[in-house]
């Protein structure tokens, strides 16, 4: 396309970064978490190959620190939509965990409980609500004031500080975080969010989640 009268042309590109994050032009992310599970697997696989401690404290520190943020960095932008997405980005923890000693002959699950751990996708839930409730306490009020709208309906239930749902035509506008989070934010009871303190909150929500499978 050229604008103007100038000879300068716009170039066409079938995906974009932004904030370190690949999108394509259907909004789809798929490449990103190829992407970021290949980076965060090649560093597990340097620990690997390099330590020779298998005990939970060096695999554990090792893994929240060098290997994680790969998969969770900047992911409220691009929480993958799609189950073979979520389990591209699974696989990489159950590595990790496998490589734990005594816990090798556990399922997945067991591992999980045994250190502690959420698993990705309820990490990705976790963050989540854990940002809508700084939005709507207004840690970001200058850029996130208009993001959620406050249910006004009197048969409210529940909570009691839900958000409005939207209704879209495009069924990828359901995955934007400014629309997943509204329902599993709806869905926490009224101790969680009734808080003002976000220590307290995530405390709360940790133990709610604990709670989900």
């Amino acid at each position: 396309m050229m604008i103007g009268s100038s000879s300068e042309w716009i170039q066409s590109s079938p995906e974009e970064k932004d904030l370190g994050a690949l999108i394509d032009e259907k909004l789809n992310v798929t490449r990103q978490c190829t992407r970021a599970s290949q980076k965060a697997n090649h560093v597990l696989g340097f620990i690997k190959n390099s330590m020779t401690s298998r005990s939970r404290e060096v695999i554990l520190s090792l893994y929240s620190a060098l290997v994680r943020p790969h998969l969770e960095y900047c992911i409220q932008l691009w929480g993958p939509p799609y189950r073979r997405d979520m389990e591209l980005l699974e696989q990489v923890q159950r590595r990790a965990t496998k490589l734990i000693g005594g816990l090798e002959h556990l399922s997945y699950e067991d591992r999980l409980r045994e250190l502690g751990l959420f698993s990705l996708e309820k990490r990705r839930l976790q963050g989540d609500l854990i940002a809508a409730f700084q939005y709507l306490k207004g840690a970001y009020r200058k850029d996130g004031g208009g993001l959620f709208i406050r249910e006004c309906s009197d048969r409210a239930r529940g909570n009691g500080f839900k958000l409005k749902e939207g209704r879209f035509r495009l069924d990828i506008r359901e995955k934007f975080f400014t629309v997943r989070v509204v329902r599993d934010w709806n869905r926490l009871p009224r101790e969680v969010v009734a808080v003002t303190s976000l220590e307290v909150f995530t405390a709360r929500l940790d133990e709610a989640l604990g709670n989900v499978v």
